[in-house]
């Protein structure tokens, strides 16, 4: 398996935020991690994980989307962003919402895949949604010479049951472009095609909720980072929901585009889908998922080492 994914040219993946065409040309380096996950699965949290026992202190050199940038985002000229990483002198961490087939696989590199259940990422992003400025989007969505915009502070969302059977339902078509669990399943399920590669870890949401600090001893020891038993105790406690969430200013990435950066750290936890949809509707979602899809994949991402079905 190793041969076959690690040498395969990578599919570029382009949207008005992001561009993957931008890790073509980067010059990684052996030691360099790459955190990779769809958004609202958990980035943020283990890129402040890996910046914390790579500086084996809670009090950050720097904000940490400057420790820790997305690499491929288009808000930052491509120049710019590379002279910037380039810059640092300490083990890297990258952050990008790209799979990993859409990145040059490089054995010197750590890769890690953070994993979310689907409906819980997904009733995160529709929050994320609501505290994003209209006038922001409107601006990065238009020409730099269209008018000011005048139209509301934020956006209009459907109510949220409505946004999460999204889920529940085929699209248009089965190809995965065109339908949403589709889509939003190839990200997690590529990386546990790959899980046997020496350089790819897979984390789970639910399991850093649930056992923090050994999910964090076991990141340090696959990094090959050693960490004391005092320090790391300071560190688990500085990658905590609420230290995260007080700390948002420093924390929270795209501060430019929120209107409250706390609230980027809304709740933290799982099972929030279940407040919103009925049994019918859940039992939809994993018919649909399950014909997408191995089980012991989804026994994975609906819970991840326990593997619990909501």
């Amino acid at each position: 398996m190793g041969d076959q994914t690690q040498n395969r040219a990578p599919i570029r993946y382009k949207s008005p935020q992001q561009d993957s065409a931008r890790w073509n040309d980067f010059p990684l380096r052996e030691g360099d991690i790459v955190v990779s996950s769809p958004a609202k699965s958990g980035t943020t949290w283990v890129q402040m994980i890996c910046a914390l026992l790579i500086f084996q202190t809670p009090e950050l050199p720097k904000p940490l989307s400057a420790l820790s940038p997305w690499l491929d985002q288009l808000f930052t000229p491509q120049d710019q962003m590379y002279a910037q990483l380039a810059a640092q002198e300490h083990r890297r961490v990258l952050k990008t919402h790209v799979p990993l087939d859409g990145l040059p696989l490089d054995p010197r590199v750590s890769y890690l895949v953070v994993a979310r259940h689907p409906l819980d990422r997904a009733l995160s992003m529709y929050h994320q949604a609501a505290n994003v400025r209209a006038e922001w989007l409107h601006a990065f969505n238009s020409d730099q010479d269209s008018t000011e915009y005048t139209g509301p502070s934020s956006l209009t969302l459907p109510p949220a049951r409505e946004y999460l059977l999204n889920w529940c339902r085929a699209g248009e078509s089965d190809a995965w472009e065109q339908d949403v669990a589709a889509a939003e399943l190839h990200h997690p399920l590529d990386a546990w095609n790959r899980r046997d590669e020496p350089n790819v870890r897979l984390l789970h949401y639910d399991d850093l909720c649930a056992d923090l600090e050994g999910q964090t001893s076991a990141l340090a020891e696959w990094l090959g980072i050693t960490v004391d038993e005092s320090v790391l105790a300071e560190l688990v406690r500085a990658a905590t929901f609420d230290e995260m969430k007080g700390r948002a200013a420093d924390l929270a990435p795209d501060k430019e585009v929120l209107a409250d950066p706390a609230q980027f750290f809304r709740s933290g936890r799982s099972g929030g889908a279940r407040d919103v949809l009925t049994e019918d509707d859940l039992n939809a979602y994993h018919e649909r998922v399950g014909a997408l899809a191995p089980k012991p994949f989804l026994d994975w991402l609906h819970g991840g080492t326990a593997g619990a079905r909501p």
